[in-house]
């Protein structure tokens, strides 16, 4: 299962989906930005790998939704509501992550 991570910048808390359900047997996980100046872009290629799209708050789920709406048929997009108050694999960030991914995604 391919699994993409938006937030604005791809620094903190996209990277920390990447890392932490990189980890799971059988889940690719790819973190990406919303911002022109994030660590890696969300583009057309990332969202057709993937099968589900977590962004982490409704700002980034209408960035997503405008610049791709045609590729986004048939593709679940879930908002996480996750605000950007957590460093980089935060102990906390993680806990709030593998509860609220594992809602949509069933993780071995």
């Amino acid at each position: 299962m391919n699994l993409l991570f938006v937030c604005s910048e791809n620094r903190l808390r996209s990277p920390t989906g990447e890392a932490v359900f990189s980890a799971y047997d059988g889940v690719n996980a790819i973190g990406a930005g919303t911002n022109s100046d994030a660590e890696t872009t969300v583009s057309g290629d990332l969202i057709e790998w993937a099968d589900i799209i977590f962004v982490m708050e409704k700002s980034h789920r209408n960035k997503v939704s405008r610049k791709f709406k045609d590729l986004l048929k048939g593709k679940k997009l879930v908002c996480l509501d996750i605000p950007d108050n957590y460093d980089c694999m935060d102990p906390v960030l993680i806990r709030i992550l593998e509860n609220k991914v594992s809602r949509h995604v069933r993780l071995r």
